[in-house]
């Protein structure tokens, strides 16, 4: 791991953006289901968040191909509520207008696991209290996985129709073609600490939260990102000083850095683009 991270351990992820077809039906899956709100909209491109932040941006590519069996790329976006209270209510929004594909408690969390029209799976859950993540000798964070008692989550729902203005992206979990080469990227080059590694798979953070990164090659994807998908995610750092610091940092391991607006722009191993941007 380098000494000083590339990536600070104050950044958080932001936006994910994704590539597809029927923007409408996504558009209603992630406002109706999810329970975003729609922030902006036009024939091509939809932002979804709450409050005033924005979360999730859709553009329509209904002529890219649809993503490869093979291909590197999203496990699932993963939607951190506030509260028990509201993750219940996303239970009670997932029974009553889509289908629940599965639900854990990771010791570290309680999370509820589907999967949007377009197959990009979708991630919603509620932290435990820091204070109760179990961790090993060294002080990393211990995830695993038993099963989630829905009757008591759903005993505790607000019946909200909408995601709280606390929920964010806590975390992306992506699909890899090789963990030593995700390791290379994301641990040694970035400087993210590795929380968790399990078989097949490493959950990654900048700083102590239990991940910002899932990386694992359960599915034996073996080629870069392509078709519909996803397009790309960010971390935020705190302010421009310290995306200045950042930049020097990239071009000081020699990162290739695209501009993307006031956003920099790399990509991992597989091709998947990560955008760093000032809060």
């Amino acid at each position: 791991m380098t000494a000083t991270p590339i990536i600070p351990d104050t950044a958080r992820i932001g936006r994910t953006a994704l590539l597809v077809a029927d923007l409408d039906a996504m558009v209603d899956f992630y406002r109706d289901v999810v329970g975003l709100a729609v922030h902006a909209r036009d024939e091509t491109t939809a932002t979804l968040g709450v409050d005033e932040t924005p979360l999730l941006v859709l553009k329509r590519a209904e002529n890219a191909p649809a993503r490869s069996r093979e291909a590197a790329g999203l496990f699932h976006n993963a939607f951190r509520v506030p509260s028990r209270t509201a993750l219940g209510a996303a239970l009670e929004r997932v029974r009553d207008r889509w289908q629940l594909d599965g639900a854990s408690d990771h010791h570290v969390s309680e999370a509820l696991y589907l999967t949007d029209p377009e197959d990009n799976g979708v991630e919603i859950y509620r932290d435990r209290p820091k204070a109760e993540w179990p961790r090993t000798d060294d002080g990393s964070v211990r995830i695993g996985t038993v099963s989630l008692d829905l009757g008591d989550v759903a005993a505790q729902s607000d019946g909200a129709a909408t995601a709280p203005p606390e929920t964010t992206v806590g975390h992306v979990h992506l699909e890899v073609s090789s963990i030593d080469a995700a390791r290379a990227f994301y641990v040694d080059t970035l400087g993210l600490r590795v929380q968790t590694a399990a078989r097949s798979a490493l959950f990654v953070a900048a700083g102590d939260y239990h991940h910002h990164l899932g990386l694992n090659t359960w599915n034996g994807r073996s080629k870069p990102l392509d078709g519909r998908g996803l397009a790309w995610f960010e971390f935020v750092v705190s302010d421009e000083g310290a995306l200045a610091t950042v930049r020097q940092r990239l071009e000081g391991a020699d990162i290739f850095i695209r501009e993307q607006g006031r956003s920099l722009e790399i990509r991992d191993p597989d091709g998947i683009p990560i955008r760093l941007r000032a809060e």
